[in-house]
């Protein structure tokens, strides 16, 4: 098991670009929950290395005070295990948001193709072009 977490390509999630149409959209949206749903993975593996090292941490400052070295070793190292304990629930907080996140983006994708598949598949297979969004809207 590495001590580093994995590393994603920079471009794991879909630019904005501006392009509305049905099967970019859809791409967006899945491309969006893939990578949350990477994220609160890797959010997970962090949580419990962190709430390992803290339990560690707490094990070796009752080392060191059964080693009757100075105090203040003992008191540092009680602080860093409190440190990693305390940042351990923060990173399983995240982590929830993150999961949470994740259902809505794979709930709009669910919704945005139920409300727009059939339109695209009309639009799609027909020969004769079809207007641009808006091009009968009232100026």
């Amino acid at each position: 098991m590495s001590s580093e977490l994995a590393r994603r390509p920079a471009n794991a999630a879909a630019p904005s670009d501006g392009d509305n149409r049905y099967k970019s959209v859809q791409l967006k949206l899945k491309s969006f929950a893939g990578a949350l749903d990477n994220a609160a993975d890797e959010l997970a593996i962090l949580h419990v290395r962190m709430a390992s090292n803290a339990e560690r941490t707490e094990t070796l400052a009752a080392h060191i005070a059964h080693a009757d070295l100075d105090l203040k070793f003992v008191e540092l190292t009680n602080t860093v295990s409190v440190a990693l304990g305390g940042a351990a629930v923060e990173v399983k907080r995240l982590q929830q948001t993150v999961q949470d996140t994740a259902s809505t983006a794979h709930e709009t994708q669910r919704s945005h193709s139920r409300m727009y598949e059939r339109l695209d598949d009309v639009r799609s297979s027909r020969r004769e072009r079809t207007p641009k969004p808006g091009f009968f809207e009232r100026r």
